[in-house]
């Protein structure tokens, strides 16, 4: 049976015949001498190995022959129309590039391209202000001779872009690192090049080439019918899938001694790199037990539906301790734990709390900090007596060091708190935690941290911890209790905890530093700069909103930013109204206006403050004869408009989305100035981290409106 190598452009294929050409691979796939195939050489062309196949009457595949390894490939190229394709297979030749020994489609006779528009003399090339040396480009990194030209004489990053976006895989991506000034030593050692013998363009010599690193940029050996039909059904939004930068895949393949941390700005693929890795783990030991977890059950909900499209036959298992990806949220794996624990659970919820609760699988209402301010007498300033304060005391400070009472309260350390208590602050602020205990053995229930804090003391007295490795995702949003109960629910080892955060998307909680709670990443951190989902255009936008701000990360340091992305697109959008009415009337129609130019409702979405506004906003585009729908705990629908809060859009992405930014409500605004100073700037950050999450939602074309 031929083995099939998809190219990244012959995976957009026109959505009319996404089906004829799911046939004609899997036919080709299965006996490439079936009737009707038409598997045929073409003369007078630059590469003998070309071949075009019969799609239908009208369309063409074109593709190159490959003998070797004791059997057949065909690299897939592309299908045109008839003459189109046979125009495109004389002229196409596959080759292996002298330099960096990697595949590249060279066009013998190219179609003309419009040059450039030069540089004005008064204006200095991009390459040249970064100070890029035309010789190390061509001799280390491989780039074409017209590639090199044409980059060489860019006026700024936008041009480079542009022409990025006319070469795919390894090409664009080396110009794109190199518009964001890295030099040509670090593009060659990410992307894993390295000069190699001088080899021929033999079969032997492109299979090897197609099976290095950074091809995988571009080529991707289907394994079987099934990955053939995602990456034809899917095209290029499910690209990720299958075709990983070089620096992806060696997180997931690499083996390390401890827990690794690998960071990244939205859209830089280290859910990407999560699932794969996933994956990895169970092909290579099959009775693995495997966590794979998040802050969310939305966003869990995502990660397993994407390692079921990544590949249907990996083992997904249904509960914890089973051999298989358990794919869970961290709330949910808390009271799976507790759920498991039997006679143990009493023994542990005493050493955390002091005390026993009596329906410990129920959860306190969320409001229980409220209530018990409000009932309870207090001596603390109204910037301590508070929700926020007194809720973030609690997740930090008491139920990590499993204080029970105000004597070890008294004593304990509180670093990175930000606000200092003495003696007397300390003792009203216990009085208010032991009523809130209180209110708790009343009712039974454990709150959403007690549960992870109770979860993790448990599984420490157990010498079989139930999973064997632990993937996190968006581990920036995660409290202490929740990273003791990962550090405790697998023994530490080698692959024991793989960590994805970004610290510009924290918009849950406070910040926590990971040494602080027996997970120590020093030396075995990464970061990912590279967006693949938003345009350049848009991810500049959205960076807007990080300015002037200091973020740190679960090390304690400095986050740096400096992300760029791969693809290029219009300038978003920034309308300023004055009214509810006028947004509304703004939302609508830009709506309104890509729906009837033809995209699909459900690649279009719009983005909101909260619950209430977005509800208006589900109203008012039903008013447009929008068919529109708010969306909550869902997946967001096929066929409709989604509308959701900014919050719930974590995880998602869209073709294009309205953001409807907004001001905070005269209440928000009320409950910030209650604060203290540090709490407040804490709740400001994440707000400037919400509107960058949002506004990285959008693939293509972006739209946010601002309400004075």
């Amino acid at each position: 049976m031929p083995t099939i190598i998809m190219g990244k452009l012959a995976s957009k294929i026109d959505g009319s015949i996404r089906g004829k050409a799911m046939t004609f691979l899997q036919r080709l796939g299965a006996d490439d001498t079936t009737s009707g195939l038409h598997i045929e050489p073409i003369q007078h062309c630059a590469d003998p190995r070309v071949r075009t196949g019969r799609v239908d009457e009208f369309w063409r595949a074109v593709m190159f022959r490959l003998d070797g390894d004791g059997e057949t490939h065909y690299v897939i190229h592309g299908i045109w129309p008839h003459d189109d394709a046979i125009s495109v297979a004389k002229r196409v030749r596959l080759k292996v590039n002298p330099i960096n020994g990697l595949p590249q489609i060279e066009e013998i006779h190219p179609t003309p391209v419009v040059p450039p528009e030069p540089t004005p003399p008064s204006v200095v090339p991009l390459f040249v202000r970064l100070g890029h040396d035309e010789t190390a480009i061509a001799n280390t990194l491989g780039l074409p001779d017209d590639v090199v030209e044409q980059a060489l004489t860019a006026a700024d990053e936008d041009a480079v872009l542009d022409l990025a976006q006319r070469h795919e895989g390894w090409i664009g991506t080396i110009l794109v690192d190199l518009a964001a000034g890295d030099t040509v030593e670090a593009i060659a050692a990410r992307m894993q090049l390295q000069k190699t013998e001088p080899s021929g363009d033999a079969d032997a010599d492109v299979l090897h080439s197609l099976k290095r690193p950074a091809a995988a940029l571009q080529y991707a050996f289907i394994d079987d019918q099934d990955e053939l039909r995602r990456v034809i059904e899917q095209g290029d939004f499910g690209a990720w899938r299958v075709f990983l930068h070089p620096e992806q895949r060696r997180y997931v393949d690499r083996s390390y001694n401890g827990p690794f941390r690998l960071s990244g700005g939205a859209g830089t693929g280290k859910t990407v790199v999560l699932v794969h890795r996933a994956r990895a783990l169970a092909r290579r030991k099959p009775a693995a037990r495997i966590v794979l977890t998040t802050f969310t059950t939305n966003l869990a909900d995502a990660l397993g539906e994407s390692l079921a499209q990544l590949d249907p036959r990996a083992p997904q298992a249904k509960a914890l301790g089973e051999p298989g990806v358990y794919v869970t949220g961290v709330d949910a794996l808390a009271s799976a734990v507790l759920r498991g624990a039997g006679n143990g659970l009493t023994a542990a919820i005493r050493d955390v709390l002091g005390e026993v609760r009596s329906a410990p699988l129920a959860r306190t209402p969320s409001t229980r900090w409220r209530e018990t301010i409000e009932s309870t007498s207090t001596t603390l300033p109204h910037e301590l007596a508070n929700e926020t304060f007194l809720g973030t005391e609690y997740t930090h400070v008491v139920l990590p060091n499993k204080i029970q009472d105000e004597a070890g309260y008294l004593r304990v350390r509180r670093p990175g708190r930000g606000v200092a208590l003495d003696r007397a602050k300390r003792s009203a602020v216990w009085a208010l935690v032991a009523a809130y205990r209180a209110q708790g053995r009343i009712d039974g229930s454990l709150d959403f941290t007690e549960a992870a804090a109770v979860a993790a003391e448990h599984l420490t007295k157990q010498t079989d911890r139930p999973a064997d490795h632990v993937l996190v995702d968006e581990g920036q949003d995660l409290s202490p209790a929740h990273w003791q109960l990962l550090r405790a629910l697998v023994a530490e080892g080698p692959d024991d905890l793989f960590i994805a955060d970004d610290a510009h998307q924290r918009i849950y909680g406070s910040r926590v530093v990971l040494g602080r709670h027996g997970i120590a990443i020093v030396g075995r951190s990464q970061r990912l700069t590279l967006n693949y989902r938003t345009t350049a255009q848009n991810l500049q936008y959205a960076m807007t909103m990080l300015e002037g701000a200091q973020y740190v990360d679960l090390e304690e340091q400095p986050e740096a930013t400096g992300y760029r992305s791969a693809r290029s697109g219009p300038a978003p959008t920034v309308l300023v109204v004055d009214s509810l009415a006028g947004e509304l009337q703004a939302i609508a129609r830009h709506v309104r206006a890509w729906l009837d130019a033809g995209d699909a409702p459900d690649t279009v979405a719009v983005l909101v403050q909260d619950r209430f506004h977005r509800d208006r906003v589900v109203t008012a585009l039903t008013e447009q004869s929008v068919d529109a729908r708010a969306v909550d705990r869902e997946r967001p629908p096929a066929g409709r408009v989604p509308v959701l809060t900014m919050h719930r859009a974590k995880g998602t992405e869209f073709s294009k989305v309205v953001l409807a930014a907004g001001r905070p409500s005269p209440a928000e605004m009320a409950r910030l100035e209650t604060l203290d100073p540090s709490e407040r700037a804490d709740a400001e950050l994440r707000a400037r981290s919400l509107r960058y999450v949002a506004a990285t939602r959008a693939r293509d074309e972006l739209v946010v409106v601002d309400r004075r």
